[in-house]
C-alpha cells in the first residue's frame, strides 16, 4: 500500500507556471510507475503524463507535450509535474497515481490515487 498526497495547486494567470508535487508514503515508492491525470468539471478524468520507476522514461499526452514536464526523486519519495504556459483549459483537479505498467494512460491501470489538487488558470 502507498499513500499519495498532492500539493502545489492554486490560482494562476494564463501564461503562468505551476509546479505540483506528489509525496508518497508507505511501501517502497520506487517500485511504482507513476502517472498524472486531471479532471475538469463535467469531464472525464484525462491522462496527463507518466514516468517509469527509475524516472528515466516519461510519456505525455500529445496535447501537453512541450508545456508539461514530469520528474521524480525516489530518494525523497516524490514526483513532480511542472506546468508552463498555462491556459484556462488547463483548469482541473490534478491527481497523481501509482501502479500500472509504464506508460499506462488509462486510469484503470493505476492502483493508488491521491486526493487531488485544484489548479485554476484565469484568463
Amino acid at each position: 500500500q502507498v499513500q499519495l498526497v498532492e500539493s502545489g495547486g492554486g490560482l494562476v494567470q494564463a501564461g503562468g507556471s505551476v509546479r505540483l508535487t506528489c509525496a508518497a508514503s508507505g511501501r517502497t515508492f520506487s517500485i511504482y510507475a507513476m502517472g498524472w491525470f486531471r479532471q475538469a468539471p463535467g469531464k472525464e478524468r484525462e491522462f496527463v503524463a507518466a514516468i517509469n520507476r527509475s524516472g528515466i522514461s516519461v510519456y505525455y499526452a500529445d496535447s501537453l507535450k512541450g508545456r508539461f514536464t514530469t520528474s521524480r526523486d525516489n530518494a525523497k519519495n516524490t514526483v513532480n509535474l511542472q506546468m508552463n504556459s498555462l491556459k484556462p483549459e488547463d483548469t482541473a483537479v490534478y491527481y497523481c497515481a501509482a501502479g500500472g505498467s509504464f506508460p499506462a494512460v488509462s486510469s484503470r491501470s493505476y492502483d493508488y490515487w491521491g486526493q487531488g489538487t485544484q489548479v485554476t488558470v484565469s484568463s
